[in-house]
């Protein structure tokens, strides 16, 4: 919904219903991971795409159908390997389509959740797409989770609760899938089945060290999905014409600037720190903040002798074996 929800906010704020398809799950070379969107305005326009071209016609039929009706449909789709052929896959696929109407008075909560989206806010949306025999009609029913509230209901307070505790540990990990539970939130219960769209803001790379390095760097981080930082204290070097594929270019200090990021809450267990600045008066006590916050990978640029003397220094700065341990140097692969 990433992609779509700029036009879905507009035709909900209007008080428009539209068709949404989903792609909740995938097996082989499907077209397009779970989580893509499909969606059917009220006038008829597509927006979007589930299966890069597929599937398409029958799933713009069928959410037309479902636009109008309200009930919503899971649908198997299979693609064969000459439809995925045309699209750059060598071999089809299967993939799981979730159609639903979205309006006002079924998803009341969009509008935060497109506010969200937009700000780089955490949020997940959890939707139970198939709800078995449930006597309570659960098919349909949302759940939405931010880091530090919810909103809506699955129907009950202890599936609630459950749930909220997964799509959190899913969301931190900027992943999208589904769940099972049991009607009351049984987790090795199969009853219903749960998708969570997360909607996380890209992990971060932070650079430091305005060096030439830093720009493959930068640029890598970009093309493999890091928002990317430079940072270094010299503001002859740190700027943005020499790093145009940065997201963002930061004269200060390394170790001052990732300490105020992680007080922000700004920093967290996907985010990467690469140190490129070579430099003692840098390094040393840049690593000292980093190697002591829950980062995803710390690692820094050096000789082998470098990386010894360095090490020296920070036990002497009182950093523990743990600590040095998550330290990787010399940076980069083992080639």
């Amino acid at each position: 919904m990433r992609d779509t929800v700029t036009e879905l906010a507009r035709w909900w704020a209007q008080g428009q219903p539209v068709g949404m398809a989903t792609v909740v799950a995938t097996w082989r070379s499907a077209p397009r991971p779970p989580g893509a969107t499909m969606l059917v305005g009220p006038d008829g326009t597509a927006v979007g795409s589930v299966s890069g071209g597929c599937v398409e016609g029958a799933v713009y039929e069928l959410a037309q159908d479902v636009a109008r009706t309200g009930t919503p449909v899971l649908q198997r789709y299979g693609v064969s390997d000459s439809d995925a052929f045309a699209v750059g896959l060598t071999c089809g696929g299967i993939l799981d389509v979730y159609v639903e109407r979205i309006d006002r008075t079924g998803f009341p909560e969009l509008g935060a959740v497109a506010e969200a989206i937009g700000a780089g806010t955490p949020v997940a949306v959890v939707t139970c797409v198939s709800a078995g025999t449930d006597p309570a009609s659960r098919l349909g029913r949302r759940l939405v989770v931010w880091p530090d509230r919810t909103a809506g209901s699955l129907g009950t307070e202890r599936l609630d609760a459950a749930v909220a505790d997964d799509a959190r540990g899913l969301l931190a990990a900027g992943r999208t899938g589904t769940l099972h539970y049991g009607y009351d939130g049984q987790r090795r219960g199969d009853a219903l089945t749960l998708f969570v769209a997360s909607y996380a803001p890209p992990p971060r790379m932070i650079v430091c060290g305005a060096i030439d390095f830093a720009a493959a760097v930068a640029r890598i981080g970009g093309f493999l999905g890091y928002r990317v930082t430079v940072c270094d204290a010299r503001p002859v070097f740190a700027t943005k014409r020499r790093f145009p594929e940065a997201d963002e270019v930061i004269v200060a200090w390394p170790h001052r600037y990732l300490a105020a990021e992680a007080e922000a809450g700004r920093v967290d267990e996907r985010t990467v720190v690469c140190v490129l600045t070579h430099d003692p008066k840098f390094d040393a006590p840049l690593l000292e903040v980093a190697l002591r916050l829950p980062l995803a990978y710390v690692g820094a640029m050096g000789s082998r002798r470098t990386h010894s003397d360095r090490l020296a220094r920070l036990r002497e700065a009182g950093l523990t074996p743990a600590e040095l341990d998550r330290l990787a140097s010399p940076v980069g692969l083992d080639l």
